[in-house]
């Protein structure tokens, strides 16, 4: 059976207020370019890889979460605000929260963390990954159909994965900073209509991270826009202390003011 973490309601109550909040700004404000935009998103998440082994070497085994907690589905939400500090200019804040907690028997005999749990004998197992951005963005372009914008991000990672099985329980926090770079952009193929692109990844050393996102989106009126898509989170490490890579899947709908 799924838990959801306290984390992603905390998210969507606080979420809910601030959009409600600022979108009571003064109709007379919609003609003028919007320097604040706060999104919500959310929808159901998979797996379709989770491959762990703490520590990387031989006293430690390597084994699948997926195996363990099965593909999903779980519920995720996010939520941005962003803030547009000049012509070109623009600073964006993420708050993205994600565990889960599953029961599965295990096929093998597991060395995790310092502990070890038996095959056949059922091992909860939780596996959360929360992610904070800011990200400055310079707008490359915009014309009637498109814009285009670039930058960089910085991500405070809050990892946490956790076998337990009866008494027996270990654990591997990693709270760490990522650097990434930005990429997102609009195609206004019909009026009120846009295909979006939204991505922070960057690969190379041990390690790499993607989180990339498709669109669909229908501007209701000059200040509010909703979307659906598709979300692929993906990304891990090899070094000495871990190997850890996992791939997620979001189906994902959101909805945008601007103010």
């Amino acid at each position: 059976m799924s838990t959801v973490r306290f984390p992603v309601a905390i998210a969507i109550a606080l979420s809910a207020v601030c959009l409600a909040v600022v979108c009571r700004a003064p109709a007379a404000r919609a003609a003028q370019a919007p320097r604040l935009t706060v999104r919500i998103e959310g929808g159901p998440a998979w797996q379709s890889l989770n491959d762990v082994q703490i520590p990387n070497d031989a006293s430690g085994t390597r084994f699948s979460l997926y195996d363990l907690a099965g593909s999903g589905s779980w519920p995720a939400a996010r939520a941005y605000l962003t803030w547009r500090t000049g012509e070109r200019h623009a600073l964006r804040a993420l708050v993205a929260p994600f565990s889960i907690t599953e029961t599965g028997v295990p096929g093998q005999q597991i060395d995790f963390a310092g502990a070890t749990y038996s095959s056949g004998v059922p091992v909860e197992a939780t596996y959360q990954f929360n992610s904070y951005r800011i990200t400055y963005r310079y707008q490359l372009h915009e014309g009637e159909r498109w814009t285009w914008w670039t930058g960089f991000t910085g991500k405070i990672r809050d990892a946490k994965i956790e076998l337990r099985q009866g008494a027996i329980t270990s654990r591997k926090k990693d709270l760490g900073f990522v650097p990434l770079l930005h990429v997102a952009g609009d195609w206004r193929f019909a009026p009120r209509w846009r295909l979006g692109l939204d991505a922070d990844a960057l690969a190379g050393g041990p390690g790499r991270a993607e989180d990339v996102a498709l669109t669909l989106g229908r501007d209701l009126g000059d200040a509010w826009t909703v979307t659906a898509g598709y979300r692929s989170v993906e990304g891990g490490a090899d070094v000495d202390e871990v190997y850890t890579f996992a791939w997620l899947h979001y189906a994902v709908v959101g909805i945008e003011c601007r103010f």
